[in-house]
């Protein structure tokens, strides 16, 4: 293979490893749950940069969550702000017209490298095959917001959830999580994490792959074009 075809693979390679180093936004996990389902959602937020510590974050629910509950992090506060439902939410109980609106996270010290996971439970309201964007705002100790409001594909995109199909009526589900407790059994637990762990693993050795790739291309490029020039000599 010619280096001039060989200098482009390469490049293109590399430029696959993109995407790979590019998941350090906020999201919301597990990123799908069941119609109808208590669920925990953890609200995960890395620190992106490099002198400052994240100390707030705002979090926007998106329409019928009638009620909300957070499991406590040390060393941070927690506001629930309601507001009135565009539309009631019926229970046995009876109708619900207020829901919440934002959870506020503040007070704590987030350091560059480290990520934090803010749980929350929650009921999934809305239809199978409907996503939940969860608009967030990322503040910094040196003045930097972060608005973790875009579409998917731009480059601050907001958190989103897919609704699944309904599960088995009042069956209680739960993220993979780091720590802490869990609303779901252990059986349940140990399944979501080993299909995190299998989905991080897919996304390591494409990473691996591609860098393999890259470096073959690259060398083969540089042999090829020395080789040409000693001929020329």
């Amino acid at each position: 293979m010619k280096a001039k075809t060989l200098i482009p693979a390469a490049l293109l390679a590399l430029a696959l490893l993109a995407p790979a180093a590019a998941q350090a936004h906020v999201t919301v996990q597990p990123n799908e749950a069941p119609e109808g389902a208590y669920t925990v959602l953890d609200v995960r937020v890395p620190n992106e940069t490099d002198d400052a510590n994240t100390t707030k974050v705002e979090v926007q629910l998106p329409e019928g969550f009638g009620d909300v509950s957070y499991q406590a992090v040390p060393g941070w506060n927690v506001k629930v702000v309601h507001d009135k439902l565009k539309v009631p939410i019926q229970t046995d109980d009876g109708p619900v017209t207020e829901g919440v609106r934002e959870v506020i996270f503040n007070g704590g010290k987030l350091p560059p490298g480290e990520f934090q996971d803010f749980p929350l439970s929650v009921q999934i309201p809305g239809k199978a095959g409907e996503e939940l964007t969860f608009k967030a705002v990322q503040t910094y100790d040196n003045g930097e917001v972060v608005r973790w409001i875009g579409a998917p594909e731009t480059e601050h995109p907001a958190p989103q959830v897919l609704v699944t199909a309904p599960t088995e009526p009042g069956q209680m589900t739960t993220a993979a999580r780091s720590g802490g407790g869990s609303a779901a059994s252990a059986e349940e637990s140990n399944e979501a994490s080993q299909a995190s762990s299998s989905g991080g693993s897919r996304d390591k050795g494409l990473a691996i792959a591609a860098l393999v790739v890259a470096v073959i291309a690259l060398l083969a490029a540089a042999a090829a074009i020395f080789g040409g020039r000693r001929r020329t000599a």
